[in-house]
């Protein structure tokens, strides 16, 4: 087993590939096969494994979840941070804080178009850690 911890800056709301890094990860332990587990150790934002060919696809889910969530309903009221703050808590439960993904021929399984991505659900920037976990 392989574990390494990758840190993502974010510059606010939106997706941030990171698969290229991943697969880096996947190459430093020289797999042939096996399962990679990604983890985000945060409550604001998630995981994704998403079309990497249009950008319009980003776009497209952020509009959705901003109609689905929108910052500063009334309804909420843990606003500690912020009228973004409990919107971003809702934003990362309805999506996924952790992935698995298969290792093969030393790189991840993905399809054709696929991508790995950190969603950022706050609306300014932070430091976003994902724990990478390569099981051979």
């Amino acid at each position: 087993m392989f574990r390494t911890e990758l840190l993502v800056e974010t510059t606010g709301r939106g997706s941030y590939e990171i698969t290229d890094r991943i697969n880096a990860a996947v190459r430093d332990t020289a797999a042939a096969t096996g399962m990679c587990h990604l983890f985000i150790r945060h409550t604001s934002a998630s995981l994704i494994l998403c079309d990497n060919a249009d950008p319009a696809v980003h776009r497209d889910l952020e509009t959705f979840m901003a109609d689905l969530v929108p910052d500063g309903d009334e309804r909420f009221t843990h606003t500690a941070e912020g009228p973004d703050d409990m919107p971003a808590h809702v934003r990362s439960v309805l999506t996924q804080t952790d992935l698995n993904i298969p290792v093969k021929s030393g790189r991840l399984a993905l399809g054709t178009w696929q991508g790995i991505y950190l969603w950022e659900h706050r609306s300014g920037g932070h430091s976003r850690e994902v724990l990478v976990t390569i099981q051979i």
